[in-house]
């Protein structure tokens, strides 16, 4: 009798996440699991797909995101399977949804607005609440949480202009330790934005000495991604010493026009401390940036453009400078009147760009916003981009490597069990694509646009986005870190 599986996939080149080159089979799934991969030619299935020759690749696991909210309100997560990513690591640069036991400020407090600007979903007093909601309301996509710093500070602290108080040290080290015991898989910092500017390293290492016990990832938007870096890099490298856990450096870049280049210095710095601790990094493929609307950050960047404004939000997708044209006045002035807003900070070298990618060790992220109004492209359009623009135009790597970059490499270091492989027993998240024509759909121009070239993406055994589109099914499950 011939065997038979839930989902058949056959004639397709499996890639399948180790950076091994690419193979001839056919993969079967029963329920959430991969079962078989090889030659499946005398097995059915109840659902059956032709890969016609396409790759079939772990789903993607997007490093770097900004989707806390995105779970609950937009649990088809178009922007995420449409690209093929299957599983997203949320609560990044020290901005989490949770924990928030007292009310959220009013006007929320930046960059904490890059989630919610009126604070509504601000409403999970604890870590385990906001888990039960994800694991309550499931997403498309898998989950991995990190717990952010700045989050703590708001929820914690009187004065975020100052370092904590010994009191307050406590009650955000008691509040990482239930975000760890309710699934978080680390913590993130946000050491770049003005409410934890004031936060010394030791601050940092106090309130994250749960990690010790429990495990977990120290994520970092550092101090300075410019003229400072290795100074902030050699503080990264200390934090993760001191608490003996894994450092991941975000979306790893240097800016400004005077540190253009400097990126193989900063890699070789990297490499260096790489041999006596673990040291991870992800970067998104675009030589520009997108954040919060500030004066200062305006003043680095060679071109600005606003992404959204709670007061005038007609502009959003302006260029600042034409904004600067119609309104009259001085840019610091215009900038203040938009506020609070968002931007894209046109302040990278693409050269640096290309060289991070490329570097072994680099994991792919899109650090979206997905809340934007005229968001960075990088939200919908990060991993065919790489997979396209980078690696099958420009030569940077092969194709499995890229995927390695994406799947493999990013589950390993996340500490996410049975993901990012095709392997039998492992997770059925799956992606079918075009390796001849995958590429960006999203613009700068046009910046909500599906991937070209995705075909059907599958998370724990279901398909979520098939014909163009999502499928309403939303299988998705809350990950845990395992050491």
């Amino acid at each position: 009798m011939a065997e038979q599986f839930d989902l058949l996939i056959r004639n397709g080149w499996v890639v399948d996440g180790s950076g091994a080159p690419r193979f001839r089979a056919d993969v079967g799934v029963n329920g959430e699991r991969i079962v078989k991969v090889g030659d499946l030619s005398q097995a059915t299935g109840k659902t059956e797909i032709d890969a016609d020759n396409k790759v079939i690749a772990p789903g993607f696991i997007d490093a770097h995101t900004h989707d806390d909210r995105l779970m609950l309100s937009g649990g088809d997560m178009a922007p995420k399977v449409s690209q093929g990513i299957t599983t997203i690591v949320g609560g990044n640069c020290g901005i989490s949804l949770a924990p928030m036991p007292r009310t959220i400020p009013d006007p929320v407090t930046p960059p904490l607005n890059l989630l919610d600007g009126d604070g509504e979903w601000f409403r999970f007093k604890d870590f385990a609440s906001y888990v039960k909601a994800l694991s309550d309301q499931p997403a498309a996509t898998n989950c991995a949480m990190l717990v952010g710093h700045t989050t703590l500070r708001v929820a914690t602290m009187t004065d975020l202009e100052a370092p904590a108080s010994a009191t307050e040290i406590k009650a955000m080290r008691d509040l990482v330790q239930e975000a760890l015991e309710a699934g978080a898989i680390g913590v993130s910092t946000g050491l770049y934005y003005e409410p934890a500017i004031a936060a010394p390293t030791e601050e940092v290492i106090a309130i994250c000495e749960p990690m010790r016990e429990l495990g977990g990832v120290y994520c970092t938007h550092m101090r300075d991604e410019a003229d400072n870096i290795i100074q902030s890099l050699t503080e990264t490298f200390r934090i993760g010493r001191e608490l003996d856990v894994p450092v991941v450096i975000s979306h790893h870049k240097v800016v400004g026009v005077k540190n253009y280049g400097r990126s193989a210095e900063t890699l070789d710095f990297i490499s260096q401390h790489m041999k006596s601790q673990k040291i991870c990094l992800d970067c998104y493929p675009y030589p520009a940036s997108s954040t919060i609307l500030s004066a200062h950050r305006v003043k680095n960047a060679t071109r600005v453009t606003v992404t959204w404004s709670e007061t005038l939000p007609e502009y959003a997708g302006m260029d600042l400078a034409d904004i600067v044209e119609k309104m009259g006045g001085t840019v610091d002035e215009v900038v203040a009147r938009l506020l609070p807003a968002g931007a894209i900070y046109y302040m990278m070298d693409d050269n640096d760009v290309q060289r991070i990618l490329k570097f072994d060790e680099t994991m792919i992220g899109s650090d979206g916003l997905p809340h934007d109004a005229a968001p960075h492209p990088r939200l919908w359009g990060s991993f065919p981009r790489v997979l396209g623009h980078y690696g099958r135009k420009l030569g940077l790597f092969s194709l499995e490597t890229a995927i390695h970059k994406m799947t493999g490499l990013t589950a390993k270091n996340f500490g996410l069990k049975d993901r990012g492989l095709i392997r039998e027993g492992g997770y059925a998240d799956l992606t079918l694509l075009d390796p001849e024509t995958i590429d960006e759909g999203a613009t700068f121009a046009k910046p909500i646009a599906p991937a070209i070239g995705i075909d059907t993406v599958m998370v724990n055994g279901s398909i979520v986005w098939q014909d163009g589109s999502p499928t309403g099914k939303r299988p998705g499950r809350v990950l845990r870190y395992e050491r």
